[in-house]
């Protein structure tokens, strides 16, 4: 990692199975990152085979960061998360290295990007609007747009970072209030100097909805049922226990329904999460680089071009 990007923050989301660990991963081997986890189900120690947590072979590779480092008693919420990914960037910073936050939470991606405050929620025509026009006038041209009307903010944020740019605009277009004055009142930001850089993946429906019902398939062939069962007399009302798996999987051990049954129930409900998901980061995310595939070794060199040419160099 050079020293241009020492506060570049590099974020691989989209649905579940759409291969981000994978593909983070990779970007960590090739530009001496650190993977830190935003998967609010992946934070949980005991459930690393239904939450498709990379392997420990995997994770031994290089570092990574906020995956299963809390037990499922805890309640776990995105302010807490926020706060300790940012440590783990700043340590990741520190020590020369690409912090790569993999994750499809989307939640937890938009209080990095935003921050949390006291501004109200933005409408979601509002929203779309203006990252709809932010796209059609380009990174900087937008950019200029909103120096005429919060230079405050304008200065502080680099011209070609399309999710601040976009933030910033909606904030003013839905308040008639600039950000620079309700940062006033935020409780906390992302740092000013932080560069965040999306890539995004986005498989074909069919595509995805394949791979899902591969994959849960496969997590029950890696002991997936065994790791629901150890969970036996846990509060039912514990948030982990919602995972997408657990539930139907804890019926069939009930003896409420056949394994086959748990199974398609299972792979229906990840089928209509991950379709949330899709659709939250058409509105809510806008990509610096998409990829309308499931990530494969293919996409290898396309991806790691984009990187040293727009994420190693952002700050020439």
């Amino acid at each position: 990692m050079t020293d241009n990007a020492e506060k570049v923050v590099l974020i691989v989301c989209g649905p579940t199975a759409s291969g981000k660990s994978a593909l983070a991963l990779d970007v960590a081997t090739e530009f001496d990152g650190v993977v830190i986890n935003a998967d609010s189900m992946q934070v949980y120690q005991e459930l690393r085979i239904l939450t498709a947590r990379p392997s420990p072979d995997k994770e031994a590779l290089v570092p990574h960061r906020l995956y299963g480092f809390v037990s499922v008693h805890d309640i776990f919420s995105a302010g807490r998360w926020r706060d300790i990914a940012i440590a783990e960037i700043d340590a990741a910073h520190v020590a020369g290295r690409l912090p790569v936050i993999c994750g499809g939470t989307g939640l937890y991606i938009k209080t990095l990007i935003e921050g949390l405050s006291r501004i109200p929620s933005i409408p979601e025509d509002v929203r779309r609007r203006v990252r709809e026009k932010t796209v059609e006038l380009g990174a900087k041209s937008a950019h200029a747009a909103l120096a005429r009307i919060d230079y405050k903010t304008a200065a502080r944020i680099d011209p070609g970072d399309t999710q601040r740019i976009s933030r910033a605009l909606e904030v003013f277009e839905a308040t008639g209030r600039p950000l620079a004055e309700w940062q006033a009142d935020t409780l906390s930001g992302p740092d000013p100097a932080w560069h965040f850089i999306v890539i995004l993946l986005t498989p074909q429906r069919e595509i995805l909805n394949a791979a899902i019902n591969t994959r849960l398939r496969n997590m029950l062939d890696a002991g997936a049922l065994e790791e629901v069962a150890s969970l036996d007399g846990f509060d039912n009302g514990l948030p982990a226990l919602k995972a997408l798996g657990v539930p139907d999987l804890r019926r069939h051990l009930r003896g409420e329904i056949e394994l086959e049954a748990a199974i398609n129930f299972a792979q229906t409900a990840t089928r209509q999460f991950a379709k949330r998901q899709v659709t939250w980061f058409k509105n809510k995310i806008i990509a610096d680089y998409t990829i309308k595939a499931q990530y494969s070794k293919r996409f290898k060199k396309e991806i790691f071009a984009f990187i040293r040419d727009n994420v190693l160099t952002q700050s020439d």
